[in-house]
């Protein structure tokens, strides 16, 4: 059971086994999840409704993770809610554009449960302590 205080998260994701298994560790945690295949669905949803927290793949079709992060840091409605990154990238490079970028936290898959909601938990405690 989903408790309405509980916060609500975006997975963006284009892997359809991994974006569920996403989403049933953190709905059986009781955050509200919605999801999206592609940065484009994905902006859809997050304009419609937009989340207290996103977790984002980085190479997706049509709008990859990076593309649509720059977006959101450039409108002020979107630019605090705090992403994490997920990608099978771990290279330097991208570790440093990430953060340039200032994503919430950056995770290299395979992603185990616990490191998930841990940091789902730290970057939302970080979020409700700059309110």
């Amino acid at each position: 059971m989903q408790d309405e205080g509980k916060a609500r998260i975006l997975i963006i994701e284009d892997d359809p086994e991994f974006r569920d298994l996403l989403r049933l560790h953190l709905s059986a945690r009781g955050y509200r999840v919605e999801v999206a295949e592609d940065g484009v669905a994905g902006g859809r949803a997050l304009l419609a409704n937009p989340p207290d927290l996103i977790i984002s793949d980085i190479d997706m079709p049509f709008l990859d993770g990076f593309e649509l992060l720059s977006l959101l840091k450039s409108e002020e409605s979107t630019a605090s809610i705090p992403v994490i990154l997920l990608s099978g990238r771990g290279d330097s490079e991208t570790l440093v554009k990430a953060g340039t970028m200032g994503v919430a936290d950056y995770m290299t898959k395979p992603v185990t449960r616990d490191q998930l909601l841990e940091s789902v938990e730290a970057c939302l405690a970080r979020a409700k302590g700059r309110q």
